[in-house]
Formats: structure tokens, C-alpha cells, sequence
């Protein structure tokens, strides 16, 4: 990979233990919305399926996507205090932000709700690019490079899903995936993710050596 001078993270299940949150409120939203609910089983078959097969799953349509995203932005503001970013992010923050690298954060999540869970930390954060939709994200990714006035070569991406390692693809960006987020690694890998961090200090050396 090129040497890069930009980092773009997403934010719920890559920088924040948000997945258990989402799936503890996941049902009463099928059940306002009117799609399938789901089991605990259910669910880890589900981290193995793209966006598309989800959506099938689940039985979604797409025109409801903007629906339920904004709904699951404003629970996510209620239940902040359900919410906790990772101890390490702050630490890798800094770390990346002292070797004089861009860093941005691409989220479905609002800017609020975002800068609120980062704290001191969001002061770090370049550029926030928020309320993707679930096929947006290479858009935002594009205007990120815009704004920094940077190209996409120059840049790398941080996500936990597979419609993350698709978008960076799409905006000719770098990838590394991460395994402890709502995507399961098999369908990280499957979906040709750069590289595949399990754990934050792999990621740490990953973002090192970029």
C-alpha cells in the first residue's frame, strides 16, 4: 500500500462497543417498522451476509432504509449512556494525529452523538462526515478527499462491516477491517477487505506501517 496521510474511521463497532446496543434495540424497531425480527442465533449468521442479503433477511425494503436510520440516530441520542467508546481509541487517536496524519470519521451516526462519545478526542477528528446511508458511504469517503484536497491513494479506511470494505473500494481507497464489530472476519475477508485487524494493537501496527 502507498504510503497514506490520511485515516478515516467509522465510527459504531469500529471506534465505539455500539453493536450490542443495536442489537439489544433492534427488535422493538422491526417490530415499529414492520420487518422480521430476530434471535441471538439468527444474528451471527446475519454478521456473515452482505447488506443485500441482510436487507432479504430481514425483509426490508429499501425505501424504509431512511426511515429506520434516522430513527435508530435519534435512540442512539437517548441512550448515549449505553454507549462507550473503546479505552484505546483515544491513545491510537493521538498516536496517529502526533505523526501529522489527517484523520476523519465517516458514520450513519449524527455528528452530535459522535463528538459526545469521542470527548476531548473529537477535537483530533479533521473532518466528520455523518448520516451516511447504507450505500452512501463511498460518497462521503469522496468528500472527505475533497475537502482535504487529497487523493484517494493517499487515504486508508477503518470499518467493522462489509458495506464499509465495498465503499472504500468504490472511492478507490484502501481498506483494513476490523473483526470486532457487526461483521463477521470470515464475511470481512470474503468481501477482500486490505487487511484484517482482530485486535486494537493489530490495527495499531497495521496504521503504523501504512
Amino acid at each position: 500500500m502507498a504510503p497514506k496521510t490520511l485515516v478515516i474511521f467509522d465510527f459504531d463497532g469500529t471506534l465505539a462497543s455500539s453493536v450490542e446496543w443495536f442489537y439489544g434495540v433492534l427488535n422493538e424497531v422491526a417490530q415499529r417498522y414492520r420487518f422480521r425480527q430476530t434471535t441471538e442465533e439468527e444474528r451471527e449468521q446475519l454478521r456473515r451476509q452482505t447488506p443485500l442479503q441482510i436487507l432479504e433477511t430481514l425483509g426490508v425494503p429499501k425505501w424504509k432504509l431512511p426511515i429506520i436510520a434516522r430513527h435508530m440516530r435519534s435512540l442512539a441520542s437517548e441512550n448515549l449512556d449505553q454507549i462507550e467508546l473503546y479505552a484505546w481509541v483515544g491513545g491510537l487517536l493521538a498516536l496517529l494525529k502526533g505523526q501529522g496524519l489527517h484523520l476523519a470519521i465517516v458514520t450513519s451516526n449524527s455528528e452530535e452523538n459522535v463528538r459526545a462519545l469521542l470527548g476531548r478526542s473529537a477535537a483530533l477528528i479533521d473532518v466528520y462526515e455523518s448520516g451516511a446511508s447504507l450505500f452512501g458511504k463511498s460518497a462521503k469517503f469522496k468528500r472527505v478527499l475533497k475537502q482535504l484536497k487529497l487523493m484517494p491513494v493517499q487515504a486508508i479506511s477503518v470499518g467493522d462491516e462489509v458495506r464499509d470494505v465495498e465503499a472504500a473500494r468504490r472511492a478507490g481507497i484502501d481498506c483494513i477491517a476490523v473483526g470486532w464489530g457487526l461483521s463477521h472476519p470470515d464475511a470481512l475477508l470474503a468481501a477482500k477487505a486490505g487487511a484484517l485487524a482482530t485486535t486494537p494493537e493489530e490495527l495499531t501496527a497495521l496504521l503504523l506501517a501504512r
